[in-house]
């Protein structure tokens, strides 16, 4: 093999060596390209999924509180429907107090 031979080989070895380094850049690149994309994605489903469960959280805890209020509401009813009723029943006894009271003076 003569120099020219040798010399023309080590310059395809190295044009070889060049394309394969810029290939694995390349690849290496890619890789990092993809693995950034994937986790804004896993970032964004993650932040998207949070709040659905704070959203469902929420309702829920409206829904609770709403029946508590419900309950509330329903019991101060029957309190003032109760008293309402024994005030209407006693009113005829109050005036006749109110009366004799008043003549006595």
């Amino acid at each position: 093999m003569s120099m020219a031979e040798v010399l023309r080989k080590i310059k395809q070895t190295e044009r070889e060596a060049a394309r394969q380094l810029s290939a694995a850049k390349d690849d290496a690149n890619k890789i990092v390209s993809d693995a950034r994309k994937k986790s804004t994605e896993i970032v964004n489903k993650s932040a998207d999924d949070s709040v659905s469960n704070t959203q469902a959280t929420l309702d829920e805890a409206r829904s609770k509180a709403s029946k508590a209020a419900e309950k509330v509401i329903s019991e101060g009813s029957t309190a003032v429907d109760l008293i309402k009723s024994t005030a209407e029943k006693n009113q005829s006894k109050a005036v006749d107090h109110l009366l004799k009271t008043m003549s006595s003076l």
